[in-house]
């Protein structure tokens, strides 16, 4: 684990800077997503103490995770925690004081010590497609070439029967939209959420609509995790959550636990609040499917939005009932060394290299 404090906020230390403001450390990825994720809540959480007459700054920190560093497909070294690990060794080892983690990046298990004190509110959690010419997934002649690193939407890719090639890529926003650019691939799929938040939503080709692509559990979301026993920073970061937020994608991730499915599995999930006849509501749905595609099995449970444990662990009980515990079961170990990137690193962009998102 690396930890480097930005340059500009070298002086502070731990919760306290001498003849200024109290200051907290943010640990953060490197990456310009994660840096931009990370700034919006920092800046959040100094607004939320200037209007309580707090006088508080948030400081960024860097943490470099395995995630940022291995070539390697996700699927092959874990995947679930990958990107989060560092962070949390950090918190524990009082290096920062809070961490944002993107919420599909986080485990299900709860790490001892620590605290999701908010879970902001939620960006807009569907996929895009980012196609050469303009085109759409329907336009793209058969035999079109899709870059994307997730099992999930790989394996919905192949369920939509268009006789496209899926290719396993990886890198940051910009590697990815870069292999289209080159004519590497005709398309990659991102979330929308990551280009909304570098301000880059508008080279997105066509928005999918989760009644075609269902996005990972948590997509879209962060989680803002500090230490359990910091009441102070705590009650700083609370005030960022947003309940509807954090019913939808408690559910999720309930359906993801009780399923025991992680980022290797070809698994969607989207819970939302909506209103209902006797108030708000929680709709769940989720689809689980073979890698390639040819078995899906979509469900949806309707359920109180104060109860989103239970409606998570509903809907993965109906799931499970209708057999898709062999379809998120870990495929068996390839033989041999992993697969490589679509292109060798040493061609890559120095920018490109040291960021990378798991299901961006």
């Amino acid at each position: 684990m690396s930890v480097q404090t930005t340059p500009a906020s070298r002086a502070s230390g731990p919760g306290e800077q001498a003849g200024g403001p109290r200051v907290l450390r943010l640990g953060t990825r490197r990456s310009a997503l994660a840096r931009t994720q990370s700034g919006h809540v920092a800046t959040a959480i100094e607004a939320a103490a200037a209007a309580r007459g707090e006088d508080l700054r948030v400081e960024l920190v860097e943490v470099v995770t395995h995630g940022d560093t291995s070539t390697a497909p996700l699927a092959t070294f874990g995947g679930v925690g990958v990107f989060v690990s560092a962070l949390r060794d950090a918190l524990l080892a009082k290096e920062v004081d809070l961490a944002v983690h993107s919420l599909k990046d986080l485990p299900t298990a709860p790490a001892p010590g620590l605290v999701v004190a908010a879970v902001p509110l939620r960006e807009d959690p569907r996929d895009v497609l980012v196609a050469r010419d303009g085109l759409t997934v329907g336009e793209l002649p058969a035999g079109s070439r899709i870059g994307t690193g997730s099992p999930r939407r790989a394996a919905q890719l192949r369920a939509l029967g268009l006789g496209l090639e899926v290719v396993g890529v990886r890198g940051n926003v910009d590697t990815r939209l870069g292999f289209v650019a080159s004519g590497e691939v005709d398309a990659v799929v991102l979330a929308r959420a990551g280009l909304l938040r570098l301000g880059r939503a508008d080279e997105a080709t066509e928005v999918l609509d989760p009644l075609t692509m269902l996005p990972a559990p948590g997509q879209g979301a962060l989680a803002v995790e500090c230490r359990e026993a910091d009441a102070d920073v705590v009650a700083a970061v609370a005030a960022l959550d947003d309940p509807a937020t954090r019913a939808a994608v408690e559910a999720e991730r309930t359906l993801l636990a009780v399923l025991e499915a992680g980022c290797a599995a070809p698994l969607g999930a989207l819970g939302e609040v909506v209103e209902g006849d006797d108030g708000d509501e929680l709709f769940l749905r989720a689809v689980v499917a073979s890698v390639d595609g040819a078995v899906t099995i979509r469900r949806s449970v309707t359920g109180p939005a104060d109860d989103a444990t239970g409606v998570g662990r509903r809907l993965a009980e109906v799931l499970l009932e209708d057999g898709a515990a062999e379809l998120v079961a870990p495929p068996p170990a390839p033989p041999g060394p992993p697969a490589q990137p679509a292109r060798p690193e040493s061609a890559r962009p120095e920018s490109a290299r040291p960021a990378r998102e798991g299901d961006l």
